[in-house]
Order: C-alpha cells, then sequence, then structure tokens
C-alpha cells in the first residue's frame, strides 16, 4: 500500500526540516512525499532543496492559499492513501505511518485516524493540549465530534468520488471535509488509539480574534451544509475543553 503524504508550506523556515525529517525518518518506505510550496522567499526553499533526493515531488510556485495547494497535492498524488502533514506539525514517532498502514491493511477501510497532541511552539516536548479521537461512532458528529484532521488517512479514491476540499472556506474546510465524508457519504473509519502527530499550537483558527470568528462562521456554515445546526456548533467547542486537562 502506497502512502501519499503532503506537506503544503509557504515561508516556514524555522520549522520546515522537522517536519520533514519526521516523514523521511519513517520505517514504512512505500511513502509518496510530496511538498506544495507557494513560492517561498524566506529561505524555505533552501532547506526543502536540502532533501530533495528523499521527497518525491517537490512543486513551489504561487497560488491562492493553502486550501488550493492541498487540493494540488490530492491531484500529484498516485498513492492508495493519502494524508497531510501540515509544515508545523511532525509525527511522534517513527513507526506513525507502518501503525496507520497496518490499520489500514487490517481493517479493510475507508480512513484510519488517530490521537494527537499540541506542542509548545518553540518547545516540542511541553504538552499543551491532548486531541483523543476516540472510537468511531458516526452518530457522535451530530454532538460535535470530530477526529484529528491531521491524523486523518483516507483512500485516495473517497477524494475521487466524494471531492477534495472546499475552496469556499478560508479556515474550516478540515471540518466540512470531515462532515463531507463521515456524515454525509458514511465513509468506513477505524481508530488508531495512539498518538502519531504533534502540532505545534498557535495556528490559523486561533491566532487572532479575527480567525476565530472566521472559523465560528464557517463551522456554522459546514453544520448548515449538511443538515446540523447550532446544538452541533456548541457541542464541537465544548468537546475541546477536556482537552486542556
Amino acid at each position: 500500500m502506497k502512502i501519499s503524504i503532503i506537506t503544503v508550506v509557504r515561508n516556514n523556515k524555522k520549522f520546515i526540516e522537522s517536519c520533514i525529517r519526521s516523514v523521511i525518518d519513517q520505517t514504512y518506505r512505500d511513502i509518496e512525499y510530496i511538498i506544495v510550496d507557494g513560492a517561498s522567499t524566506d529561505g524555505t526553499l533552501g532547506i526543502i532543496d536540502k532533501y530533495r533526493d528523499k521527497i518525491s515531488k517537490i512543486i513551489s510556485e504561487p497560488d491562492k492559499g493553502h486550501i488550493y495547494a492541498m487540493n494540488k497535492g490530492i491531484g500529484l498524488s498516485s498513492g492508495d492513501v493519502i494524508g497531510f502533514l501540515h509544515s508545523d506539525d511532525f509525527y511522534a514517532n517513527d513507526k506513525a505511518i507502518e501503525k496507520i498502514a497496518g490499520a489500514f491493511t487490517e481493517n479493510n477501510v475507508d480512513s484510519v485516524y488517530a490521537d494527537l497532541i499540541y506542542v509548545r511552539k518553540t518547545d516540542p516536548e511541553a504538552v499543551l493540549r491532548r486531541w483523543h479521537g476516540g472510537g468511531y461512532d458516526p452518530r457522535k458528529i451530530r454532538w460535535g465530534w470530530m477526529p484529528p484532521h491531521p491524523t486523518f488517512f483516507v483512500k485516495k479514491k473517497i477524494y475521487e468520488t466524494c471531492g477534495a476540499f472546499d475552496t469556499g472556506f478560508k479556515i474550516s474546510t478540515d471540518y466540512e471535509n470531515i462532515l463531507r465524508l463521515l456524515y454525509k457519504h458514511k465513509i468506513s473509519a477505524y481508530y488508531l488509539g495512539e498518538v502519531i502527530v504533534k502540532m505545534r499550537f498557535g495556528g490559523v483558527s486561533n491566532k487572532s480574534l479575527q480567525n476565530i470568528l472566521i472559523k465560528s462562521a464557517e463551522d456554522y456554515k459546514a453544520c448548515r451544509m449538511y443538515g446540523l445546526g447550532i446544538p452541533t456548533l456548541i457541542m464541537k467547542n465544548m468537546r475541546k475543553l477536556p482537552q486542556f486537562l
């Protein structure tokens, strides 16, 4: 089973190297690693170039934003399964993809997800928040549940059938994607109950009050698209509180 891992980046010289190394150091060997760069100007490309012989595909060109870049990555991929690793993030250990591949093989499912921890941006050993995906039950989606999207691996044929990321969203495209695949199309999913991704805290969705408001409005828009409403949105936010304990 070939697994395509896509990293979208623009001007992230500080963290791109740890992201790349966490992919190329994986014990699972049948990985297609794709980096989609949005014409970085800060030295990011120089770091990427150091690992050119270990990266399957590199494209660097101006684009309309990270969602367009993610879709571009899907179009470039040739794997059976697709996962995304953002340039601030890294895999928790070198066996993460081996375990994801095993979960697909052993359970014959359309998607696999796992757990994620948020770490301090400048100290990857300092854990700030823990996001446990929990066992899969599609009924939980109505009550605000969603799996950690950076741990969400999906068979490529699902994207081909159900569509890629909705460019009508600026921030909540991952939530819309989850609702469309798991709630609307009812694809099958398996929960791998361990941490596979470490995410540096302080992403786009919560870096400013404006972005928080945009995300809330887009979350509600996504809910309305699939017949859900304010109770789902309230529970989605309430579910975050135990992650800080």
